[in-house]
């Protein structure tokens, strides 16, 4: 089931078509969603279509059934980016535990839409306000990611966040890449992998691409102040962590998720589903709005 939402154009050009899913309806998905569509700040000139069945929920309660109607939100969302009947998709928060119940075999819904729209090379980006960051490794155990770097995935991602910085209109993209340790290794005092990975990654990322500055490694804790200050446009992540405490502690309200890579845009709001205050009528919109806009921005009119 689907409902959409025609926002005026000024001319007779189609509209482009923008999903939106539900999310786990036990959570804050649906009200956020609601808020956003009638809020008055999305832009103009875009058809928004509500991806998936509306079901009975009780807000904080979540259930098999919120978590088999989420996966099917996801699933036609997928078929409907797939076939060409929505250009974007702008997911609401699920809850995983749920999902894996239902059988949804995948870390998150960035590994999800990377599969459904055979993508083979995707990462995970999140920008706000302040901060732009993507990260090389994702939904991994801290341990793990030492093991999982390697110059070649650093390259990778980096590029992929020089074309998403190039696709929202920064002709020279300024890219900081993190450091993996304390000071970014200090010569090897704190480490290796700086000196041995991070670095020849950078250079070879600057050797290929003229119209993209790469710096580094810089130190982590050092980097994402002069990053909001407007003195880089992206900041380069080795782990989930490294750059999500920054872009959450700074741009909460109006971080969006991208998923870098896709054919077509995936966006979603930075929070989860907040059950603990579903249904309660205090959960803030603005994220879920900055997310349906920046879907709206990447595919233009």
């Amino acid at each position: 089931m689907s409902k959409q939402i025609n926002h005026k154009s000024s001319d007779q050009t189609p509209q482009k078509v923008i999903g939106i899913t539900w999310g786990d309806q036990a959570g804050i998905g649906p009200e956020v969603v609601a808020a956003a569509l009638e809020s008055g700040a999305l832009p103009d000139g875009y058809t928004f279509k509500m991806i998936g069945e509306r079901i009975t929920a009780t807000p904080g309660t979540p259930t098999l059934a919120t978590a088999r109607a989420a996966l099917d939100g996801l699933e036609e969302s997928a078929r409907q980016l797939n076939a060409g009947e929505i250009d974007a998709v702008v997911t609401a928060p699920v809850g995983k535990e749920g999902l894996h119940e239902v059988g949804f075999h995948y870390p998150g819904q960035t590994e999800f839409f990377a599969d459904r729209l055979d993508c083979h090379s995707h990462a995970m980006c999140l920008t706000g306000k302040n901060l732009t960051v993507a990260l090389v490794t994702i939904h991994v155990a801290l341990s793990e990611v030492p093991t999982l770097l390697t110059k070649e995935e650093i390259i990778r991602v980096g590029k992929l966040l020089a074309d998403f910085s190039k696709q929202r209109g920064i002709a020279t993209p300024r890219i900081a890449v993190c450091g993996l340790n304390p000071h970014a290794g200090e010569n090897g005092a704190f480490g290796s992998e700086d000196a041995e990975m991070i670095s020849p990654a950078i250079a070879e990322l600057q050797q290929s691409a003229t119209d993209v500055v790469f710096s580094g490694p810089h130190p982590p804790d050092t980097i994402f102040r002069p990053a909001a200050d407007g003195h880089y446009d992206a900041v380069l992540c080795m782990y989930h962590d490294q750059g999500l405490i920054p872009l959450k502690l700074l741009d909460f309200d109006t971080g969006v998720n991208v998923t870098l890579g896709l054919a077509k845009p995936r966006t979603s709001p930075d929070h989860g589903t907040a059950y603990d205050i579903a249904g309660k009528g205090i959960a803030s919109p603005s994220s879920m709005i900055h997310a349906i806009e920046l879907a709206c921005e990447m595919v233009g009119k």
